[in-house]
C-alpha cells in the first residue's frame, strides 16, 4: 500500500528515501521482464558500420579494412546499400579466421 502511494506522489515531493525505495522497487518488478521480452539474438548480435567499423573491428588501418571488404572474406557479414555499410562483427570475425 506504501508503494501505491508513493507512485500517486509527484517527485518533487518525496524525501529521498521514498524515491530510492521507490526507484529500488521498480528495479526489482522490471527486471525479470526486460529480459524476457528480448531474445538472446538480439542482445548477442553486435554491428559495425562502415569501413571506419570494419578498421576498429579488425584493428587496421581504414585501407587495410577496404582491402578485407573488396577482398570478399567477409561478404556475407555485410550489408550493403549504396553506401551504407552494416557488418555482423561476430560473423566477421568467423569469417576472417577461417580464411
Amino acid at each position: 500500500m506504501y508503494l501505491n502511494e508513493l507512485k500517486e506522489k509527484p517527485v518533487w515531493q518525496m524525501t529521498g528515501q521514498e524515491l530510492l525505495n521507490l526507484l529500488k522497487e521498480i528495479a526489482v518488478n522490471e527486471s525479470p521482464h526486460s529480459s524476457t521480452n528480448q531474445s538472446k539474438d538480439t542482445l548477442s548480435k553486435r554491428y559495425v558500420y562502415g569501413i571506419r567499423g570494419i578498421a576498429e573491428l579488425f584493428g587496421c588501418s581504414i585501407s587495410t579494412a577496404n582491402k578485407i571488404k573488396k577482398e570478399g572474406k567477409i561478404k556475407s557479414a555485410i550489408l550493403q546499400y549504396g553506401r551504407k555499410i552494416i557488418v555482423d562483427a561476430e560473423l566477421a570475425l568467423e569469417l576472417f579466421s577461417k580464411k
